[in-house]
């Protein structure tokens, strides 16, 4: 199938031709029809799979076939909600170069930019508005923005921005929005409590499923090292030296560590930048285009960064931290292995952290393959619980355990032996291999 069978117009064709896409994804397969038609759509589909454009391009042609070209100050007809400021410069990146033979316009509403800049914009009026909740919130509490004639909702990473924690926000947008309108929800996982947002906002939805629930990509391959807190930092400088990687997203629990790791890498010789929500928009801006042009090999971020980031060719993603959230190591091993092409996706994973990655396992409903031999002490990652506070073990001294070994499965995973620079040499306090 072609963008041609579609149903768009020739100048969306035009804009799709130049970005040199010529077969549409499943998604954009499944999604643009039943937009185009006016239907609502909830629609499952894993990070990189190219739903921005299945959202962008029939949006775009809907608002040009009753545009009013001659009205000053033009006022906004669609809205997009997103919960990261990097997920929403890219969906208004993807609108904006989707749209450039159309005459309509665009803005982006996000924090730790100025709002009066942004309210200076707005009056200027615009069609699409693509905002993360919290400032748009700050906008309408200010009555900067109006937005009684929305046309077109669209709520992406849906379950992202209920995790955030953005879901009153959300509530109290939808309070100022018509309520005769097209609403559409993407998300890449469906829990239930999206579904029940779903049954309040959509109309008789079509329901497009991509990819399994709760799934990874296959051309992704995973592997858990088990290792010491106290070893990974050694272990990541090795594997990032070792094979010689130049692009490596890496993720960690806090800001500070973060900030930390970050430092330690250099110090390693390994070239690295910070991305988290404590930076200025200007300083992840900076962040996030030295590690796309390769003037730095790794981008330490939390998880601010797993949706959002739409990184061509990443090859390699750590987890350095596993996720509080099951489901955030979907998206975040969903930076790699894009538009079907091959990644890699590491966890390191310590003794205490396995309880997390047993709920990881769970949701993927199946067990993550294990290095056997990383250079260290073999590690247990079997799930012990915290004792009972009882007064039979407290005197006995004996601690009460709920939940018993569990077998691990091991897999050897292969490494280059490509080396360069002090950091790729192997871990001073490792075992001989």
């Amino acid at each position: 199938m072609s963008f041609d069978s579609l149903g768009l117009s020739d100048a969306l064709l035009k804009a799709v031709a130049d970005q040199g896409y010529t077969t549409p994804t499943p998604i954009q397969v499944k999604a643009i029809p039943p937009i185009l038609a006016g239907k609502d759509i909830m629609a499952g589909a894993q990070t990189g799979t190219g739903k921005t454009a299945g959202f962008s391009l029939p949006l775009l042609q809907r608002l040009m076939e009753n545009a009013d070209l001659k009205l000053k100050p033009k006022k906004i007809r669609a809205l997009v909600l997103v919960p990261t400021r990097e997920l929403a410069a890219q969906v208004y990146e993807s609108i904006a170069t989707y749209g450039k033979y159309l005459p309509l316009q665009a803005q982006v509403i996000i924090g730790g930019a100025s709002i009066d800049v942004q309210t200076r914009l707005l009056r200027h009026g615009c069609d699409i508005v693509v905002a993360t909740p919290g400032r748009l919130m700050d906008h309408l509490s200010q009555k900067n923005i109006a937005l009684s004639n929305i046309e077109i909702l669209v709520l992406d990473e849906a379950d992202r921005m209920l995790d955030m924690g953005f879901l009153p926000d959300i509530r109290r947008i939808l309070a100022y929005l018509p309520k005769n309108r097209q609403s559409l929800l993407f998300s890449a996982t469906m829990p239930g409590a999206i579904k029940t947002l779903a049954a309040t906002i959509l109309h008789h939805p079509v329901e497009v499923e991509i990819a399994k629930q709760n799934a990874t990509a296959d051309n992704i391959s995973e592997r858990v090292y088990g290792i010491a807190q106290a070893n990974k930092r050694e272990c990541l400088s090795y594997l990032i030296g070792s094979n010689n990687w130049q692009q490596v997203l890496v993720f960690v629990r806090t800001k500070h560590g973060a900030d930390r790791l970050q430092k330690q890498l250099i110090k390693d010789g390994i070239s690295s930048a910070a991305l988290h929500g404590n930076k200025t928009q200007g300083a992840r801006n900076k962040a996030l285009e030295y590690f796309k042009t390769g003037k730095v090999a790794v981008l330490v971020a939390t998880d601010i960064a797993a949706r959002g980031l739409d990184i061509e060719e990443l090859p390699h993603v750590v987890n350095y931290d596993l996720p509080q959230v099951a489901e955030d190591y979907i998206h975040r091993i969903g930076r790699t292995g894009r538009a079907g092409l091959c990644g890699a996706a590491l966890s390191l994973a310590c003794p205490e952290e396995a309880y997390l990655l047993e709920a990881i396992e769970k949701l993927l409903k199946r067990q993550i393959p294990r290095v056997n031999d990383t250079g260290y002490e073999p590690i247990s990652l079997k799930v012990i619980d915290a004792p009972k506070k009882n007064a039979a073990a407290k005197n006995s001294g004996k601690k009460d355990y709920r939940h018993t070994s569990k077998k691990i499965l091991h897999h050897s995973h292969g490494s280059s032996n490509n080396s360069r620079g002090n950091h790729s040499k192997k871990p001073a306090n490792s075992r001989s291999r």
